[in-house]
């Protein structure tokens, strides 16, 4: 059963009609739906900062063998889990609070050809549906701000890991104290945010039986990627495909309060890799 606060994180993410509003932008931005790629999709459905070129770079600090067992964790839409099992020849299982994001990315899975390395399931991280030592590895790429609780989640991560599997994450964490700018991405205000600094999650993942062995702060690659963003869009217009058409009429502002929290310095999007012990 899900919590109040995964209910209203839920709600958050939920579109509506988020396959059609898909369909749509891809036939408007030419893209031919009868060949459609993984690559295409990249736009709108790597949820995170820095979208596929931070996947593939945090895939690197991963280096997760080919037809390892992965499990992504708050898979989204499931861009970055197709990224790991069309680029790394991983088999992927995605786990997602949000019950429209989890039908999309099956069926966006189908449409590229990836159902048989990849599948999706509704649930939550703070009580994964697997049995122990399932995984080769797990991601978890901008979802802890979502969830308060950290430490239950590593706990459940470390349980369905095999001993020495790789855990990798990719979350927006806090650099300096002050109060953040609301809407953003990932929260419409402060009830259903639980940002951490780099620090909380070392202490929660060691105590949970993990070794970091990577840690990197993305500040100065985020606000680069900001700025190429708005560059382009200042020069061609909104693109017809993009994260906008997850974020809703909001996305302006949601864009402008993460950019005013990175350039203040309270936060940075910030890889740790561990190892289970």
């Amino acid at each position: 059963m899900t919590s109040g606060i995964e209910e209203q994180v839920g709600r958050h993410y939920t579109h509506g009609e988020l396959a059609a509003t898909i369909a749509q932008a891809l036939s408007a931005a030419g893209v031919d739906l009868a060949h459609l790629q993984p690559a295409d999709l990249a736009p709108v459905d790597e949820f995170h900062i820095g979208g596929r070129q931070a996947t593939a770079e945090f895939a690197e600090q991963l280096a997760i063998a080919p037809g390892a067992a992965l499990l992504d964790i708050g898979c989204g839409l499931g861009g970055a889990s197709r990224y790991f099992a069309h680029e790394r020849g991983c088999r992927v299982t995605g786990i997602d609070l949000t019950a429209e994001f989890v039908e999309v990315a099956a069926s966006l899975a189908s449409r590229v050809g990836l159902s048989e390395k990849v599948t999706y399931r509704q649930g939550s991280a703070l009580a994964l549906p697997f049995a122990a030592a399932t995984f080769d590895g797990a991601s978890m790429l901008h979802v802890g701000m979502n969830i308060e609780d950290k430490a239950a989640v590593f706990a459940e991560v470390k349980r369905v890991l095999k001993p020495g599997g790789v855990f990798g994450i990719y979350d927006v964490m806090r650099e300096a104290e002050g109060a953040l700018s609301f809407p953003v991405p990932w929260a419409a205000t402060a009830d259903t945010s639980f940002v951490a600094d780099a620090a909380t999650y070392r202490r929660l993942l060691e105590e949970a039986g993990f070794a970091v062995r990577h840690e990197r702060s993305r500040r100065d690659f985020a606000i680069e990627f900001f700025r190429q963003l708005r560059a382009r869009a200042a020069a061609a217009g909104p693109p017809p495909l993009g994260l906008h058409l997850l974020m809703g009429e909001t996305s302006p502002q949601k864009v402008a309060n993460m950019v005013d929290n990175l350039q203040r310095g309270l936060i940075a999007p910030t890889e740790i890799v561990c190892r289970a012990l």
